[in-house]
């Protein structure tokens, strides 16, 4: 991320629509696919300041990795966060039940790399739950701002998959209809060359409103086989497990 996105993120995930939105979806997977003892032992990979900490504590013991100047000497959850590059050296010596690389893979030249790593961590039985922004058409401003690599599909989530040794066993697209606009607005960016810029929290009267329109996309139409979204998210497991 650009320093001055850093400084903001805790306030856009505490209150904008889109970062509440996409947690209620996470912890709703979660809970569906929560074996009967818990998830036990859970690492977040690029946690930040560990903002989803205070949520995934109900589902077991967490801690993350996370390699950005995002992590605060002073936060609440400091001492369950490893500062360190999530690559082979990174090594806690234990397994985990659940990892979570929640738009991580899109800022990382070799995600194949990150994600085989991942799955070394994994238990077993273990859960890896990862979601990235999809479809390159949608690319805007904002991927410049928080500096992506790429967006995925399913078919090329499905080749990274298949080259890091990731079984998938579920996936969806989510935020479908956020993708006309997500259009319209690369559209205005190109025709009124505007320059990127971090986002901002809306105010209430748009804040609150596309939150509870993407909590009814997730709870209706959302949970059906759309083939379109603005963010995909997949989960798997070792293959051959």
């Amino acid at each position: 991320m650009r320093d001055d996105y850093v400084e903001r993120y805790r306030d856009l995930y505490q209150r904008h629509w889109w970062w509440r939105s996409r947690e209620k979806l996470i912890l709703k997977t979660l809970r569906a696919h929560q074996p009967p003892g818990g998830w036990q032992r859970i690492l977040d990979v690029g946690c930040g300041d560990g903002l989803f900490f205070d949520r995934l504590i109900s589902f077991g013991e967490v801690e993350g990795v996370e390699p950005s100047a995002a992590v605060t000497e002073t936060g609440p959850h400091r001492s369950r966060i490893h500062t360190c590059p999530f690559d082979e050296n990174f090594q806690p010596g234990k397994d985990f039940t659940l990892i979570l690389m929640l738009d991580v893979l899109e800022h990382l030249a070799d995600p194949a790399a990150a994600l085989r790593h991942a799955l070394t961590l994994l238990a077993p039985s273990g859960m890896l739950l990862v979601t990235v922004p999809a479809f390159k058409s949608l690319w805007t401003n904002h991927d410049l701002v928080n500096q992506h690599v790429t967006r995925y599909t399913r078919r090329t989530f499905r080749e990274l998959a298949r080259q890091a040794g990731m079984e998938i066993q579920g996936e969806r697209y989510f935020f479908q209809w956020l993708a006309p606009l997500k259009l319209a607005t690369r559209a205005l960016e190109n025709v009124m060359r505007l320059q990127p810029r971090p986002a901002n929290v809306p105010p209430p009267w748009i804040n609150t409103p596309l939150y509870l329109l993407s909590l009814l996309e997730q709870n209706t139409w959302g949970a059906l086989p759309w083939p379109f979204g603005t963010s995909l998210m997949v989960w798997g497991r070792k293959a051959n497990s």
